[in-house]
């Protein structure tokens, strides 16, 4: 399953990821992190492990992706 890990005691809550998702799985939770900020948590649903959260986000360490790989055998 292609997933996000948001660690939440990195996150500033600064909404790029969530803005920049094109499938909305990243949203801003109600909790507060140590730094106290609102932080950026996922919600899986339609990921695709693009990778623009992590591109986007300021904090290093803060966002890692995590894309499911198949192996296929092709019949010979």
């Amino acid at each position: 399953m292609d997933r996000v890990v948001i660690e939440s005691s990195e996150c500033k809550g600064c909404r790029l990821c969530v803005e920049v998702c094109p499938k909305h799985c990243i949203s801003i939770g109600s909790e507060i992190n140590k730094l106290g900020y609102q932080f950026a948590r996922f919600e899986s649903g339609d990921c695709n492990a693009c990778g623009l959260c992590y591109y986007v986000c300021p904090e290093p360490g803060a966002v890692t992706v995590f894309k499911e790989t198949t192996s296929q055998r092709v019949p010979a």
